[in-house]
């Protein structure tokens, strides 16, 4: 069987457009050690909108993607993935806030605009694919009881401009974990002046495809891509991407400079699970 290599393109970066909400400043430790490396080591993961803009959604690596924007670097190496690649999933991450007051909080939820808090049974959870379509998220404190906050039903687009205010309440306020647990049993006691866990509702890869298109963003931290085969330790040098030339040509320098690394037994394909400790 043919082995399936990473599709490894240069485009503008310009082009690449962002997901969720993001913090520059996260960005700017990174441009320093890109830099001084002289060298993108791991390329942004992007998918194309597929509207005919030639614009594409990063679905990993937006740090990546603003610190070469804040170099001044004109495109950037990144790998590509089409939506409905089979090697492409879409997870959600949940929250684990600590640090603030519970009561505050669902204090500061009932008092969101077109948002409705009502405490509901812990006990009966429906699983996220299954939450009606109005629902924001799902809420427990500490002691273990729970809330679902809804909105008033509308479309995909009102719907994720909604769900941003509820981490805007929080991201000041408490100290944020993203964990894959969704109760507070499942958090073993770990966390010191628990507030809450916050569940967030489930998106198709479509759907964050149609939102970043029409420049509607997630809330950060709530979308967890992941793509096999991934593309790592590619170092491709800075000098390349800068360079006053065109992008065609770029690219044609990328694939002659990919040949050699394939050629000279540079390129190792990692078909099994793989953990590395050099990061």
């Amino acid at each position: 069987m043919a082995l399936k290599y990473p599709t490894l393109r240069i485009l503008p970066v310009d082009k690449l457009l962002r997901h969720e909400f993001h913090d520059e400043q996260r960005s700017k430790p990174l441009m320093e050690r890109l830099r001084a490396s002289g060298v993108l080591r791991n390329p942004p993961i992007v998918a194309p909108l597929g509207d005919g803009s030639g614009r594409y959604m990063v679905l990993d690596g937006a740090n990546r993607t603003t610190a070469l924007e804040l170099l001044g670097l004109p495109h950037a190496i990144v790998q590509v993935v089409e939506p409905d690649d089979p090697g492409l999933e879409l997870k959600t991450w949940n929250h684990v806030l600590w640090g603030w007051d519970t009561d505050e909080f669902l204090e500061a939820i009932g008092k969101l605009e077109g948002v409705s808090l009502r405490e509901i049974d812990s006990t009966v959870k429906r699983p996220q694919s299954a939450w009606p379509v109005k629902t924001l998220v799902w809420l427990q404190r500490p002691s273990g009881e729970a809330w679902i906050a809804r909105s008033i039903p509308g479309d995909l687009a009102s719907r994720a401009q909604e769900l941003v205010a509820i981490p805007r309440l929080y991201a000041d306020k408490a100290q944020i974990d993203r964990t894959t647990a969704q109760q507070v049993s499942e958090l073993d006691g770990k966390y010191e002046d628990l507030t809450a866990i916050v569940v967030y509702p489930p998106f198709t890869v479509r759907e964050v495809l149609e939102l970043c298109g029409q420049g509607v963003l997630l809330p950060p931290g709530i979308t967890r891509f992941t793509i096999s085969p991934r593309a790592l330790r590619v170092s491709y040098p800075l000098d390349a991407l800068s360079a006053n030339k065109s992008l065609e040509a770029k690219n044609k320098a990328l694939e002659d400079w990919l040949k050699e690394r394939t050629a000279r037994k540079g390129v190792r394909y990692y078909a099994e699970a793989t953990v590395l400790y050099d990061e």
